[in-house]
């Protein structure tokens, strides 16, 4: 099928949309990427984790701590403007923002998992 980029419906907020989202393109496979551009001002409330590949966090605007959990324990990490973080597949990993941030996603969707904080 080759690369491609497909213009999506607008974010509505909230988990709804990525299930959508897992529906139109599920049959993507292991190389699909959801690139996304989010801007939020509150920590989130669901740890989440891709199994399938890894994924690229870059922050854009203001400020945002990525916390992963990896071998039972919590690692931040501070992300200013130009700054990433790659979280490896398999990695559960949350956000905490104390103001507007935005980063832009780099994911490999297929398989996320989800789990309350």
């Amino acid at each position: 099928m080759g690369a491609t980029a497909i213009v999506q419906p607008e974010f509505g907020g909230g988990m709804q949309w990525y299930e959508a989202y897992g529906q139109r393109h599920g049959s993507d496979g292991a190389e699909g990427r959801l690139v996304s551009m989010y801007t939020f001002t509150t920590s989130w409330d669901t740890w989440e984790m891709h199994p399938e590949g890894s994924e690229v966090v870059l922050c854009t605007a203001g400020e945002l701590t990525i916390v992963q959990e990896i071998d039972g324990e919590e690692r931040r990490t501070t992300l200013r403007p130009g700054e990433y973080i790659v979280n490896d597949p398999g990695v559960w990993h949350t956000a905490d923002a104390d103001a507007e941030t935005t980063a832009v996603f780099i994911t490999a969707g297929i398989g996320t998992q989800h789990r309350p904080r």
